[in-house]
């Protein structure tokens, strides 16, 4: 077993580091970092602060311009944890409505990735299961993907997890349903299967999706697809944006710059914000345990995998000297345990110049 902690230098190489005492990590038999097609590419489109390849399913690690956490939990592979091949009926629906609470929607296979630890006949237990909850009307159906039908929970069903106690409260939480009837499910599918690439099966209960982080005061709205609640050492959370290639190479790059933007507003101190100090908005109202602003993790996916690792290029182009953590890769690339690609790194110092005090009152 080797040490999943690494850390990375500006010329992309990878170095084992001893995590710091008292610091928790987990071990695995983890790919190593290597520079594959898509790293020798994108190192010669930006300069040393963008493009440095990290481990499969680690989003964070030290070197650059101050990344400070070095004990990244590091999800254990697709296939361990999972359910016996011989679960019971009430089990199955339990678990098939504790994941759909999570993650909102998703198919048989999907559903039979954490539910049973088989494929085919996995997907059968799950099928049956789907319907007798639909006859209970905790579940539905809205839609197909290809030739499997998309399941979301019903607002019964919703109310059946919560009063579980199991998932923390989620106000204003949708089903679903919508987004599939308007022709969204592929994305939310694709979502799922992050999710499920990034250890869900472990930690599944500590996922929530499509989480508000728009600031009215400036204007700036955006949704997160979803966040992982697994604190590390320096953040109590991961971020995760996924692309489903459906909108322009441009207005993706708005979109991860809008994380810099998050990250750099700051308020003032004080209830009337009259003692002349100033504190950055995310630390104090959103993640007051994180001594850094999270990373954030861009999956690709809705193409073909060659053209995925192009728009993965161009986005590596377009973020250059971004000021927060930033790691890409494509879908496929996730699923089969490939490293992740640094196309930006945190520096609250550069971060504090760029986005001035804000006007006093």
């Amino acid at each position: 077993m080797r040490s999943a902690v690494m850390s990375y230098t500006d010329t992309g190489r990878s170095e084992p580091v001893a995590p710091p005492k008292g610091s928790v990590t987990w071990t695995s038999d983890v790919p190593q970092p290597r520079r594959g097609p898509i790293a020798d590419a994108v190192s010669s489109a930006v300069k040393d602060s963008a493009a440095a390849p990290i481990g499969a399913g680690q989003a964070d690690g030290q070197g650059g311009l101050g990344d400070a956490d070095t004990s990244l939990l590091v999800p254990a592979a697709s296939g361990a944890g999972q359910r016996s091949s011989t679960p019971t009926a009430p089990r199955v629906r339990g678990d098939a409505l504790r994941m759909l609470g999570c993650v909102r929607i998703a198919t048989a296979r999907q559903l039979a990735q954490v539910v049973t630890a088989e494929d085919k006949d996995g997907r059968s237990y799950v099928r049956r299961a789907m319907r007798e909850l639909e006859r209970q009307g905790l579940a539905e159906t809205n839609g197909k993907y290809g030739k499997e039908r998309i399941w979301n929970l019903t607002r019964r069903g919703q109310r059946a997890v919560a009063d579980g106690g199991e998932l923390p409260p989620r106000p204003r939480a949708g089903t679903g349903a919508k987004a599939v009837k308007a022709g969204f499910g592929p994305h939310a599918l694709a979502v799922t299967d992050t999710i499920l690439a990034f250890g869900g099966h472990q930690h599944l209960t500590d996922w929530q999706v499509e989480v508000d982080h728009s600031i009215k005061e400036t204007g700036l709205r955006f949704v997160t697809d979803a966040v992982l609640a697994l604190p590390t050492n320096a953040s109590e959370v991961q971020l995760f944006e996924v692309d489903y290639a459906t909108m322009s190479r441009a207005r993706l790059a708005r979109e991860v710059w809008d994380y810099e933007r998050y990250a750099g507003h700051r308020v003032w101190e004080g209830a009337r914000g009259t003692n002349g100090s100033t504190f950055p908005f995310w630390s104090r109202y959103r993640y007051p345990r994180s001594h850094r602003f999270p990373p954030l993790q861009v999956v690709l996916a809705g193409k073909a995998e060659h053209l995925l690792q192009r728009r993965l290029e161009a986005l590596a182009a377009a973020v250059d000297g971004i000021t927060v953590s930033v790691f890409a890769v494509t879908l496929p690339g996730l699923q089969r345990g490939e490293p992740w690609t640094r196309l930006g790194t945190d520096d609250p110092s550069r971060r504090r110049e760029r986005y001035p005090e804000p006007v006093g009152r």
